[in-house]
């Protein structure tokens, strides 16, 4: 539901006067919309646009330099009166004549087509264009039953790019309807919109399931598939966009990438990136492609995708400048470069082991962190978890990823011939590389540290172990700053670093001694559960922490266990 509502009767009107303040050097607001605050030349054509609420940025937001002259606001999802349209319409006037841009619904298309009559009747010249890109909505013969969806952004920038240019309303009009004719839509969701003031949404899709074919008034669609990978997805709005390609409309295309509410912008970049091969591959040239929230439904999930199909003045036209809430670039001049770089990574040089005992230790470095990738990425849901009760929920993704990064670059330094050093150290940078944030700089940090303690000629030994656990910590609390009893990882690995070397001097073998010490470790862990934060993670919770166990003593404590278990089989060996 709508968590800032107020009085849902007045929630459209109340948003339009806070869109207002806030764009006041692009609108200016009037009694039902908005008008330009600086507006274009006497004797233009005049682009008012409009529809219901609940769309943002359409259709308020379309209003502004090289784009519409006003824009009329009806109430969530409903038409704006004739009323409203005639005077809005009146004030914007220019001199050139007025275009009235809608999508093509029932109560749209009777308010405007109202409007129209009225305006003519009183000898201004009116034209009106209805988006009808929505290929869901009814069948390539009936093309003039089907809805304007996210449509209405290209096809309105070109209408208030012709009109800002000088063009006659005939040329204008001419203009638009051909964009109309050339422009497709297709949209997914994942669940419905809730009306502001009520507490059900218009209808639900399934967990794990996606509706296909979404309009942008909370209509549901005509289908449902199981929720798709992104280069699936991007394979159904693709296909179904390209099978209705005009007549030999060319291979020059622009692409809009809409997001109806709630879903991220990260998102629709992830799909983008499935989606422009797939137009390439099928012979198009993309021009200036946008991703982002340009026509939505409220807070429903869910994404469309439009095509615009241009010739050479479509192109100039959707390529000049514009100034607007929605859209807002200067001239995109010269050849448009879409294919997506190839990121190749750098090929590393590792130093190879002059000794077989050397690249047996490399070998043994690399099975830990084969090991370790392992039980972290198992135990990733469980440190997302208690991560989330007593801090930000990221920890387990970070230390599955950063652990599976160097389990890799460990597998490569081997493969190099490497030693145990030089393994430790590729995996340390690129643990910190991939895990990113505090945990994964600490991790990479320590990691390196404890590198320094060994020798790459040689199989790795009890002095080198326990000299490396304690560069480690070092480096580890100073970059930290933390001690134990500050609910961090420092918590588990202070005692591990303490019990190993106590372990040895006791007389234990390496193995006893870790498997010891690890189990020290995770008793520690445990028992940050009745600790109170004062650094790391959990520090902002405060007392809200209590109770849960800080999840980077829990993953350190993990990671000792599973280096005990496999020094233990190592033992037996």
């Amino acid at each position: 539901m709508t968590k800032i509502c107020g009085d849902a009767e007045n929630f459209a009107t109340s948003a339009l006067r806070g869109f207002a303040s806030v764009y006041s050097d692009i609108v200016q607001p009037v009694r039902g919309g908005v008008l330009r605050a600086t507006p274009g030349k006497q004797g233009k054509v005049t682009l008012v646009v409009g529809g219901g609420s609940g769309h943002f940025p359409a259709f308020n937001g379309y209003v502004g330099a090289g784009f519409a002259d006003a824009a009329v606001a009806g109430d969530v999802f409903a038409s704006p009166s004739t009323q409203a349209i005639l005077r809005i319409a009146r004030e914007a006037h220019l001199g050139g004549g007025v275009i009235l841009g809608y999508g093509n619904y029932a109560g749209d298309v009777l308010n405007f087509s109202i409007a129209a009559e009225r305006l003519r009747a009183e000898g201004i010249d009116t034209r009106m264009i209805a988006t009808t890109d929505d290929i869901a909505s009814a069948p390539a013969h009936e093309e003039s039953r089907r809805r304007g969806t996210a449509g209405d952004l290209p096809v309105f920038k070109i209408i208030g790019a012709a009109a800002e240019a000088g063009l006659s309303l005939d040329e204008v009009e001419i203009i638009g309807k051909r964009a109309n004719a050339q422009t497709r839509s297709f949209g997914v969701a994942f669940d419905g919109c809730t009306l502001p003031g009520e507490k059900e949404k218009l209808f639900h899709v399934p967990q794990g399931r996606l509706a296909l074919g979404l309009g942008v008034h909370g209509e549901q669609g005509i289908d449902e598939l199981d929720l798709l990978r992104p280069d699936e997805l991007a394979a159904i709005l693709c296909d179904r966009l390209l099978k209705e390609a005009p007549a030999n409309a060319g291979s020059r295309i622009t692409a809009l990438l809409n997001g109806l509410g709630s879903t991220k912008y990260e998102e629709l970049f992830v799909l983008w990136e499935a989606i422009i091969p797939r137009l390439e591959n099928a012979g198009y040239t993309v021009i200036a492609p946008l991703a982002g929230e340009y026509i939505t439904s409220l807070d429903m999930a869910g994404c469309s995708l439009t095509l615009t199909w241009l010739d050479d003045e479509l192109e100039r036209l959707w390529r000049a400048p514009v100034e607007s809430a929605a859209l807002s670039r200067g001239e995109m001049r010269g050849a448009y470069r879409n294919s997506l770089p190839i990121l190749a990574e750098a090929p590393v040089a590792y130093m190879k082991s002059l000794t077989e005992a050397g690249r047996q230790g490399g070998r043994c470095v690399a099975g830990m962190m084969i090991k370790l990738s392992a039980a972290l990425t198992k135990a990733e849901p469980e440190l997302g978890h208690i991560d989330a009760q007593a801090g930000d929920g990221d920890h387990g993704q970070g230390m599955a990823r950063g652990a599976a990064a160097a389990a890799r670059a460990a597998r490569a330094a081997v493969e190099a011939g490497a030693g145990p050093a030089t393994v430790l150290a590729a995996a340390a940078d690129a643990w910190a590389d991939r895990a990113g944030g505090t945990s994964g700089a600490l991790w990479g940090a320590g990691l390196f540290a404890f590198s320094t303690a060994f020798d790459d000629s040689a199989v790795p030994d009890a002095q080198g172990l326990s000299l490396g656990l304690r560069r480690a910590m070092d480096k580890i609390t100073a970059l930290g700053k933390a001690k134990p009893g500050d609910k961090t990882l420092m918590d588990a690995l202070a005692p591990l670093v303490e019990g190993f070397d106590s372990g040895l001097r006791q007389g234990l073998t390496v193995a006893k001694a870790w498997v010891e010490a690890a189990q020290a470790s995770t008793e520690a862990a445990e028992a940050t559960k009745d600790l109170l934060p004062r650094l790391g993670r959990a520090r902002t919770h405060g007392e809200k922490s209590k109770g849960h166990p800080d999840a980077g003593a829990i993953s350190m404590a993990l990671s000792a266990r599973v280096i005990g278990e496999e020094l233990a089989a190592m033992a037996v060996k």
